[in-house]
């Protein structure tokens, strides 16, 4: 779409991480040191927290990226609410592993020969464990058990758990000391600040073939900052669509005023600045809205589909007319980005509105 436009060899802004934009800020500079600092260990666990969209999986990946295939097996796992032995499961599949039973010993039977078939090869095993937060206190208490797998003092296994903010008190709760004990190293990964953010588009544009065109104004990225407040998933989705807008515009240059037209389309409301009063309100609002309608998500779905980009649809339309007798793939493909686009949007409603509903019910329990 735009791409071609603005000669950029592909978008810089795509919503699935991708380890080739991975940008090295002061934060995500530390976190990628503490993973390493974790291998160079070779034992335990590394805890990486952070809030929705701060970069994670990029970071995992990037780290994943780095290293010799030759001397390290690595398996990632994005959970959802796996039990234990659908965790162990999952782990046998990415790993290669067969299994002719596929009861909770077999598993870890298999599990632990494969770990040590790896260490006779001179290759260490690290598992990554994405969105940890999800996992129950069983699946967590199995992902100890196998960090004790060991042949003759060494470790056969290292796990690096990557999870969201409430990770860090699931860690704090009762029932998890002994995993607790395990933790060699814990980091928080913060959002970017202002002069970083700008860092970071460019950063991206020029990895995408950038020759400076569409120009960014200096009070655009700080509009940017104030819109996405340093989130790297956020500032993607509203700099892919300032690139929308310039190209249906026509523009050379985005400014404050492109910035803030793009803002409103996608629905400033949802992501509001919480030290902002008037955003309060509005998030207070949506939060009632949710919990007081019968449908709550398809209410927020629809409320949703009617703020998203018009002019994107009305792009995607127009591409789809003109291809009819052609090849559909690439206008698939625009549809599937943008409903990926739209769930990336209700992951952040959903999240932060079990926010307002966990601060609501403990100010309720103070007053009682």
């Amino acid at each position: 779409m735009y791409e071609e436009h603005f000669g950029l060899a592909k978008k810089p802004f795509q919503l699935s991480p991708d380890a080739k934009f991975f940008f090295p800020s002061a934060e995500h500079a530390k976190a990628l040191s503490f993973l390493q600092y974790g291998l160079s260990q070779g034992d335990g666990f590394i805890v990486i927290t952070g809030n929705v969209g701060t970069g994670k999986t990029m970071l995992a990946q990037a780290l994943a990226n780095d290293l010799d295939e030759s001397e390290y097996s690595v398996a990632t796992i994005v959970t959802s609410n796996l039990q234990d032995r659908d965790l162990l499961q999952m782990l046998v599949n990415h790993l290669g592993i067969e299994v002719s039973r596929k009861n909770k010993a077999a598993l870890l039977k298999e599990l632990e020969h494969h770990f040590l078939q790896e260490l006779l090869a001179d290759r260490r095993t690290l598992l990554i464990i994405d969105e940890a937060q999800n996992l129950p206190q069983a699946s967590l208490e199995e992902l100890r058990m196998l960090s004790n797998f060991q042949q003759d003092g060494e470790p056969l296994v290292q796990i690096f758990l990557l999870g969201q903010q409430e990770f860090r008190q699931t860690l704090l709760s009762d029932g998890f000391e002994q995993l607790r004990q395990r933790v060699i190293a814990t980091y928080h990964l913060n959002p970017l600040g202002e002069e970083e953010t700008q860092t970071y588009i460019k950063h991206r544009m020029q990895i995408a073939g950038w020759q400076g065109n569409p120009e960014f104004s200096p009070a655009a990225y700080s509009e940017i900052y104030k819109f996405c407040e340093g989130v790297p998933r956020r500032i993607n989705n509203i700099c892919d669509r300032l690139l929308l807008f310039a190209y249906l515009e026509e523009l050379s240059v985005i400014d404050t005023a492109s910035v803030c037209t793009v803002a409103e389309e996608i629905g400033s409301e949802f992501w509001g600045s919480p030290s902002d009063p008037a955003s309060n309100a509005s998030d207070r609002a949506v939060s009632a809205e949710v919990f007081d309608t019968p449908a709550p998500l398809g209410s927020m779905a629809k409320s949703v589909s009617d703020k998203a980009d018009v002019q994107k649809r009305i792009v995607t339309l127009e591409h789809t007319v003109n291809g009819l007798g052609h090849n559909l793939k690439p206008e698939l493909t625009e549809i599937r980005e943008e409903l990926s686009y739209l769930r990336l949007m209700l992951d952040d409603i959903l999240h932060e509105v079990r926010g307002l509903s966990t601060a609501s019910r403990r100010s309720f329990e103070k007053k009682a």
